[in-house]
């Protein structure tokens, strides 16, 4: 047993001389076949002549052993000669392919792990960073107004009720801030569970346009649902999908920044879903942001969503949702023209099954 396992056939050596041997053989066979000296066809010579090939086949295969061997040490000593220390060790002398190839995978494993420690890095520094900057507009703000009413300002009624007013703002802002924080990283960490129903998109929508309808009063801006059918039953779960249409519509409204501003919301039946895009022409996104507007605390417009007292979540909250639901949502947008969000939900198995027609037996 411990011979068996201490002998190691090399293949390629193995068939090289394999296929040198089938050749000589071949040429003694064919000069066999032609030559007219008896002294070839008798069986002392073929007895020879397998002797030989025998021979000759042992000797080329460890003489091929030895080159390769040779070839590839020397090649091995040479990449190892450009390695990396802390790769390969005075102790690995005796290196093979193999081991080399395993060194290189550890390699690269080592080198993929700390490119990825680098990316959580510069990613926990970005977002540490973008969080103290949303929470330091809303804190600076109450403190400023906490301030100027310990300095007397709440001596004044006017006053006093327009900074608590405006603490009360703030407070609200960052409750907005914190919250959308939280639901975030618990979509992130699956700890978020869909509660599915089945309810009809059309009245949602309706009711995302009652909720939003003053807002969009304050922007003169006008809101209009197109559909195929008066009802359209989906099954997902409706809060959150309300949340998705809530961001979507409320975003619409606050980049309208034009005369006759309106938002589109359509839905079309399609085979196994409803397809729904919720479209305004308002001032549109620029090309180069398009990629990112799915991203945390990113803002197409900064300073004017700041001033609307966003988080700069919402889309990032949209996503999230939409992929918890397994379907994706994508943006089109021209820059100066408008934008169009577009994604999908599950039709509800009753619609599923009245598409089905019975079979009438005969």
């Amino acid at each position: 047993m411990r011979i068996k396992n201490s002998v190691k056939i090399n293949w390629l050596s193995f068939t090289a001389s394999l296929l040198l041997v089938m050749a000589v053989g071949g040429v003694v066979l064919l000069f066999q076949f032609y030559t007219n000296d008896v002294y070839f066809k008798t069986r002392d010579f073929n007895y020879f002549l397998i002797f030989t090939l025998c021979f000759v086949f042992i000797v080329n295969y460890f003489v091929l052993e030895f080159l390769f061997s040779f070839y590839s040490k020397n090649q091995i000593r040479r990449i190892t000669n450009i390695l990396p220390e802390d790769i390969i060790h005075d102790s690995d002398y005796d290196i093979g392919f193999k081991e080399l190839e395993e060194k290189f995978q550890e390699m690269n494993q080592k080198n993929a792990e700390i490119d990825m420690m680098k990316e959580m890095e510069t990613y926990r520094k970005e977002y540490i960073g973008n969080v103290s900057h949303e929470l330091k507009t809303p804190l600076f703000s109450i403190q400023g107004y906490i301030e100027t009413l310990r300095d007397g300002g709440v001596e004044d009624l006017s006053i006093r009720d327009k900074y608590l007013q405006r603490i009360d703002s703030s407070v609200e802002r960052l409750l907005n801030i914190v919250k959308d924080l939280d639901m975030i990283n618990r979509f992130e960490s699956g700890q978020i569970a869909l509660k599915y129903s089945t309810f009809d998109i059309n009245q949602l929508i309706q009711e995302v346009f009652d909720l939003l309808d003053l807002e969009a009063d304050r922007h003169t801006m006008t809101m209009q649902l197109q559909t195929t059918q008066p009802q359209l039953f989906v099954y997902a779960d409706k809060h959150k999908i309300s949340q998705v249409l809530i961001n979507l519509v409320s975003n619409a409204v606050k980049y309208a920044n034009r005369e006759e501003a309106q938002i589109i919301v359509s839905t079309k039946e399609g085979t196994q879903s409803i397809h729904i895009s919720i479209e305004d022409n308002g001032m549109g996104i620029k090309p180069e942001n398009l990629p990112r507007i799915f991203e945390r605390f990113y803002r197409v417009e900064s300073s004017r969503s700041r001033k609307e007292g966003g988080s700069g979540l919402g889309l990032a909250i949209v996503k999230h949702i939409m992929e918890a639901h397994k379907q994706p949502i994508s943006v089109e947008s021209v820059y100066l023209s408008g934008t169009k969000f577009k994604f999908k939900l599950d039709k509800s198995s009753a619609d599923r099954l009245r598409k089905v027609k019975p079979i009438t037996l005969p």
